[in-house]
């Protein structure tokens, strides 16, 4: 008997996941089975493909019992060839079922903000939000701009912005902590190499049915918008701060020149902030099973090291150095993402 009770009961979701989808009327909820579906399709396609292979075996176990030594001959040789089909299936089946990040699935919130380094951590926060850009656009997904606070070399204090398409989080994930660079700023006469870092949050964005903020808990407030030196740049009161009271967690938005497109992306931060904070509790709760992740995803953590000098990019939760730093920074983060990828399943095989 090849296939087992797991197998069967993920061809059951997927099929009550099937039947959802075409009786779903409400878009947020298509939404979210669309995702579901999306997700579990691989996985449910290569069960399919065995339980199929299961039934022609049975079919030529019975061949065989059937004396005639021509069909015996050519019903072994079936039987043979899908079974070798069959151990290669399990084991493609058995690796998608390696225990997954629950928000793999999901669109970002990605915060990146200049830390040590003055003027020069500021221009590394525009160039790592750069970076993300390009590698969302090799991959077919969009970045939409949240929030900016400029600095006054056109780099910046802070960006907030969101990533969406197919299993974002599931990269982007692995970029949370501090980004520190090592180079000659264009500004030192000296030659003297600088250090700095900046940190960069990656934030799951929830579907609403899944986690939202009551509107009990939240305080808006509107103020006019203000520009890199702080000065007020219009006279209406559009930009928004929104408060989650219980948490004291706060996002603000300024960059719409509507009160309501500013709150509805305030709130989008919020939501994300929030999620993520009692995610992190919950975490904090389960300190074993956090151990075995890569890193914390805690924004205090030095996770990488772009060292320009030295052409040398070096991620430091897996003590591995990559070439071609300004390649990385163009975009092409795939071999990183790759490689931590990889430490991440091995852990979790070994787990």
């Amino acid at each position: 008997m090849i296939m087992d009770d797991r197998y069967q009961k993920i061809l059951d979701e997927f099929s009550e996941l099937t039947q959802k989808l075409a009786e779903a009327k409400d878009p947020e909820a298509l939404k979210a089975l669309g995702k579901k579906q999306t997700r579990l399709a691989p996985l449910a396609g290569k069960i399919a493909a065995l339980k199929k292979l299961e039934t022609d075996i049975a079919s030529n176990d019975a061949l065989i019992a059937s004396g005639d030594a021509e069909i015996i001959k050519l019903a072994e040789e079936e039987i043979v060839k899908q079974k070798i089909l069959s151990r290669e299936l399990i084991n493609e089946i058995d690796d998608m079922l390696i225990p997954k990040d629950p928000h793999d699935g999901l669109d970002v919130i990605v915060e990146i903000r200049a830390a040590a380094g003055g003027n020069e951590s500021s221009l590394f926060a525009a160039e790592l939000f750069r970076m993300y850009q390009k590698y969302a656009e090799s991959k077919g997904w969009r970045v939409i701009l949240l929030s900016t606070s400029r600095s006054d070399i056109s780099g910046y204090k802070e960006v907030v912005f969101e990533i969406t398409g197919d299993n974002v989080y599931a990269d982007i994930k692995f970029e949370s902590g501090v980004h520190r660079v090592q180079r000659v700023p264009e500004t030192e006469k000296s030659g003297r190499v600088h250090t700095s870092t900046v940190t960069v949050a990656v934030l799951p964005k929830v579907e609403k049915e899944e986690f939202s903020l009551d509107a009990k808990d939240l305080k808006i407030e509107a103020s006019t918008s203000r520009g890199a030196g702080g000065q007020s740049v219009n006279t209406t009161y559009s930009a928004i701060k929104a408060t989650h009271t219980p948490t004291g967690i706060t996002a603000q938005s300024q960059d719409e020149r509507s009160q309501q497109q500013n709150k509805e992306k305030a709130l989008t931060v919020l939501a994300a902030r929030v999620f993520s904070y009692f995610e992190e509790k919950k975490q904090r709760e389960l300190r074993t099973q956090r151990l075995n992740q890569i890193g914390s995803g805690d924004r205090s953590e030095k996770i990488r090291t772009y060292n320009f000098p030295q052409d040398r990019i070096t991620d430091h939760r897996i003590n591995q150095s990559f070439k071609q730093a300004l390649l990385v920074l163009e975009g092409k983060l795939e071999p990183i993402i790759e490689a931590l990828k990889a430490e991440e399943k091995k852990r979790l095989v070994n787990s």
